[in-house]
């Protein structure tokens, strides 16, 4: 087993084809509070990323889960950080959208938690989503997308021109929602 990610709320192992996502204890609390915390989130985690998967969002299959472990697909592919072009951005659009659709948000929305395998993207690292139809909470998700296109990727206006193009065909309160994206980056301009 060897470990390839660790954060502040899991590490995640690599078991040969299978993902090994551990909710780690907190020592400064309170050992209940702890367990009850970590096997809430653990389950909050599996039944996002299944219910992503029941609305068309293509994620890793859940293979086993106890009470702070979630064993998963490995999705043996590129980061889209890596890999990104006009058309996977459109697909990324279209993709985000299925998920809104479906009155979820993804809450860490980045190149790197989309994983681009055989034509295909994956969503990946579900720790921060929640149920959410909330313009704001879309806007935040989408927000979030666009910042990472800016920093990390020189062509950012036309991946964000065709991720629109995607969001739009996937998702009927789109509009709403690249307008709330407007007003969420204005509001930071001048904070």
């Amino acid at each position: 087993m060897e470990i390839i990610a660790s954060g502040a709320e899991a590490v995640i192992a690599l078991e040969g084809n299978t993902i090994i996502k551990t909710r780690v204890h907190k020592r400064y609390r309170l050992k209940e509070i702890d367990e009850m915390l970590r096997r809430d989130r653990t389950r909050t985690d599996v039944r996002l990323i299944s219910e992503a998967r029941r609305c068309g969002v293509p994620t890793p299959i859940i293979r086993d889960v106890t009470d702070f472990e979630i064993k998963m697909e490995y999705i043996d592919g590129v980061p889209l950080k890596n890999v990104i072009t006009p058309a996977l951005s459109e697909k990324a659009g279209e993709l985000v959208g299925k998920l809104h659709s479906c009155g979820l948000v993804h809450g860490d929305l980045t190149t790197s938690n989309i994983i681009f395998r055989d034509e295909k993207l994956f969503l990946i690292d579900f720790g921060l989503a929640s149920i959410d139809k909330n313009l704001e909470a879309r806007g935040v998700d989408v927000h979030v997308l666009f910042q990472t296109f800016e920093s990390t990727h020189e062509a950012h206006e036309e991946l964000i021109l065709f991720f629109k193009k995607g969001y739009r065909r996937t998702f009927s309160g789109a509009d709403d929602v690249i307008n709330r994206v407007k007003e969420i980056e204005s509001r930071g301009r001048y904070a």
